[in-house]
Order: C-alpha cells, then structure tokens, then sequence
C-alpha cells in the first residue's frame, strides 16, 4: 500500500495518474497548500523541501519518496513498467522526463505566476514565459510528429507532460497549429487512469464554475507561491 501526499496540481497529477496507469492501491491524503499544511513539521519529516507530491511506500519499510520526478521512476523501476529496463530505452524515457521537469514544469509554472497569479501585470514577464511555453511545446509536437508516444512505447514521460500540458488555457498559451501535439493531448485524456489520476485529490473543474470561483483559486494558488 502507498500513501499519496497530494494537491489538485500537475505535479500531483503525475504521480496519482500512475499510480491509476500501474493499478497500484494507494490512499490519498489532500495536503491544502493555502493553509501552509506543506510545511507542518510531520510533513516536512517525510519531504524536507515543503512540497507536493510525496509518497511513502508502506510495503517497503515505510520508504519515502519526494520530487515527482523521482516517485514516477520510483513507481516504473518497482513495478518494471511504464519505463524500459535496457539502457537505451530507459535513457529515452529519462531524456524526455527531464525535459519535462527542467523546461515544460518550471517554464509554465512560471507563466502561471505572471500570468494568473501576481496581482502586478508585469507583461515582458508575461510573454517570455508564455513564448518559451510555447517554444517547447513546438519541441514536443516535433518529436510527436515522429513517433505516438514521446519515449516510443507509452511511459512516465508521457504522464508527466499531460499532466502539464493539458493545461496550456491557464497559462495562457495557444496550441494552435500544433496537430501532433493535438493527437496526442487527445490520446492521453481518453485513458481512463489519466481521467481518474486528474481527479485526485479532486476535480479543480467543479472548483472553477464560475469567473468568481476562478479568481478565488487564482487567488489561493498566489498565497501558495509565496510561501
């Protein structure tokens, strides 16, 4: 059995979508990011940098595991899933994980705070984030032109960009003219664990009903990335 730590955020939807995709039980525990519940001192035991997600591992002596990254190649390595096990293969998957955790995570991240968050418009900031979003998903429906899946076969790679990219209205950037890209983002919601995993800890799209309920969330989600 594995404990899921987790907020209704990409990088909380990579690990709870895997966790769909591998069939693995887990029980979830919402951590509410507004009220700072990620920086109590029991949390901070299990992941030190104050973050979401986290797992804990309970078959394996209580293992913890932070860093979304590591938890999805965790998951794939334990299960001999969702990742190759021969190098070359496995460097592929790994090759597009990074990319996904050192440009699409932190560059739309980014686009969110300028462009959602900051009460402060501040529009050269704005559009850097949002071009280079842009920029490399181009990168990603390039490599999508070539092959189905980013890594070859389906794999944690995948997961880990939907989770991001499948938000692209809320960072404020287009995915017109990308049709690999398309066929894709396609492909990936029509997978019943990735339309379970993007439920956990539950559904933002019941949350944002209206244009006050989505001021309020923008409004939670600015707090959150002040702490």
């Amino acid at each position: 059995m594995i404990d899921l730590y987790t907020a209704p955020t990409p990088n909380g939807w990579k690990v709870s979508v895997a966790l769909e995709e591998l069939g693995l039980p887990y029980t979830v525990h919402a951590i509410d990011l507004s009220k700072g519940e990620q920086k109590s001192a029991d949390y901070l035991r299990i992941n030190p940098n104050g973050r979401i997600p986290t797992i804990v591992d309970r078959a394996n002596g209580d293992f913890a595991v932070f860093e979304s990254g590591a938890i999805l190649v965790y998951l794939a390595e334990s299960t001999g899933r969702l990742m190759p096990a021969e190098p070359k293969g496995r460097s592929l998957v790994m090759q597009w994980l990074m990319f996904q955790m050192g440009g699409i995570g932190p560059i739309m991240g980014q686009a969110n705070v300028f462009y959602r968050y900051f009460p402060e418009k501040i529009q050269p900031a704005i559009e850097r984030y949002q071009n280079e979003s842009r920029r490399l998903f181009e990168v990603l429906d390039h490599r999508l032109s070539e092959s189905e899946w980013l890594a070859g076969d389906y794999s944690i790679a995948d997961i880990a960009h939907w989770c991001w990219v499948r938000t692209y209205r809320w960072s404020g950037v287009s995915v017109d003219g990308l049709p690999h890209l398309r066929r894709w983002l396609d492909a990936m919601k029509e997978r019943p664990a990735c339309r379970r995993g993007i439920e956990v800890p539950f559904k933002v799209e019941s949350v944002l009903k209206d244009e006050k309920s989505t001021q309020d969330f923008a409004e939670r989600a600015r707090q959150t990335v002040q702490r």
